[in-house]
């Protein structure tokens, strides 16, 4: 009997996982289970209100990046505020989306933006896509990165001039 030949099959996104590394004490790498398992489900309620689509409503649920990306212990001195605030969190996706915010931004002592890693979207689950970053505060999705496998955590450091004007 002659078989037919099958394609291997690729990794679901939410089986592959999600790396913490840079400037932090330990990386870590975490699946969707691991989120789920880990840290406390937070909701959030959004409206995308791009000029392309129109208004559209999802409802998000999974830990706070903040308390996620905490447990890594980013390597900066809490109690230096100005330090904290010049401490980006560059996230890379699928589909090569990338997106950087700033640790000030989620920051409970600054913008205390409730920033999720979310694993589901309306009520389910996200179909093998792996974590969603959310930003609610966003109006446009264009920092919503699907299929999110890293996270990097550094400073930014400025160095050098900036070009002098013709």
């Amino acid at each position: 009997m002659i078989r037919p030949h099958t394609a291997p099959q690729p990794t679901p996104a939410a089986t592959l996982p999600l790396t913490l590394w840079g400037e932090v004490a330990e990386p870590l790498s975490l699946t969707v289970a691991d989120l789920r398992a880990g840290w406390e489900r937070r909701r959030a309620e959004v409206v995308f209100d791009c000029a392309t689509a129109g208004p559209r409503h999802h409802a998000f649920a999974g830990p706070l990046l903040r308390e996620v990306v905490a447990a890594v212990r980013p390597r900066f001195d809490p109690a230096r505020r100005k330090e904290r605030s010049r401490f980006p969190l560059a996230v890379s996706g699928g589909e090569g989306h990338h997106t950087v915010l700033s640790w000030a931004e989620i920051d409970a002592d600054f913008g205390d933006a409730p920033v999720l890693l979310a694993t589901r979207m309306d009520d389910r689950e996200p179909d093998g896509a792996g974590p969603r970053l959310v930003v609610p505060s966003d109006r446009c999705g264009a920092r919503y990165v699907s299929a999110v496998t890293g996270v990097r955590n550094g400073r930014h450091l400025l160095g050098g001039t900036p070009p002098s004007e013709a």
